[in-house]
């Protein structure tokens, strides 16, 4: 088993503000990891170095096998894929063309020519994400739970390795968030699918299929691991500085403060 993230020591140090802080991770091939921790404890900068955004200011960062700052970040093509692209993705985009123009790594339909193989891709995920009938409607159009099942597609289309989901429930309403964790349920328990990462202040947000948990206060890490071990009343307590009850039922968290 290939390890597609390696962490050793890594911080990131912006004026006196410590954002992460001796962080050692291993994400390997076949886990699908959550990030949770409270605002400010360094769930996104984490993200950011994942997608190559951002540089550790000290330790080794090393994803899809390449270590960051040694190689060009472009070169690593659509290995690694972001589902947060709303604010860019054009409101008079077509569902089906804003899915299949991944493949191009556009926003938007141009004069970029896409073959039977792309449209039935496309059509494919649209389907396994339960909004094929979106198909024929325009991004604009749609629900904020829609969207981001839209963005989902969009980011599997070219088959990634590596998928990062920053907070993708926020905003959603029950009825959004609920079709949406059955959605990344899905993917998470599909096998070949890609390595999934997911950032959430959320317990309730996490899908089934979610096999590791690491989660962080003030940028430093407080449990990481099988998400059975790592995600606990006592962690999820020292992580939040509140008391707090975690309970479990049909592979779905809850948590309620003591």
């Amino acid at each position: 088993m290939s390890a597609v993230v390696e962490l050793a020591d890594v911080s990131v140090i912006r004026g006196e503000a410590r954002l992460v802080e001796g962080i050692d991770w291993v994400v390997d091939e076949t886990d699908r990891w959550v990030v949770i921790g409270p605002n400010g404890a360094g769930k996104t900068t984490l993200l950011q170095i994942l997608a190559a955004q951002l540089h550790p200011t000290s330790g080794l960062a090393a994803v899809l096998g390449e270590l960051l700052g040694a190689v060009d970040v472009f070169e690593r093509g659509s290995r690694s894929t972001s589902a947060a692209l709303a604010d860019r993705l054009p409101r008079s985009e077509k569902v089906s063309d804003v899915v299949v123009s991944a493949s191009y790594a556009v926003l938007g339909r141009w004069r970029e020519e896409y073959d039977e193989t792309d449209h039935a891709r496309a059509n494919a995920l649209l389907k396994e994400l339960g909004i094929d009938q979106l198909a024929d409607r325009t991004f604009g159009t749609l629900s904020e739970g829609e969207r981001k099942r839209v963005q989902i597609a969009r980011a599997l289309m070219t088959d990634p390795e590596l998928m990062l989901l920053d907070e993708p429930a926020a905003g959603l309403d029950l009825a959004g968030r609920e079709q949406l964790v059955r959605s990344l349920g899905t993917i998470a328990t599909t096998p070949g699918s890609p390595t999934m990462v997911l950032v959430t202040h959320h317990v309730e947000e996490i899908p089934p299929g979610i096999t590791h948990a690491l989660l962080l206060r003030a940028g430093r890490v407080v449990a990481s691991g099988p998400i059975g071990e790592a995600l606990t009343s006592e962690t999820l307590t020292e992580a939040f500085g509140l008391p707090l009850v975690l309970e479990r039922n049909g592979g779905r968290y809850a948590a309620r403060a003591v």
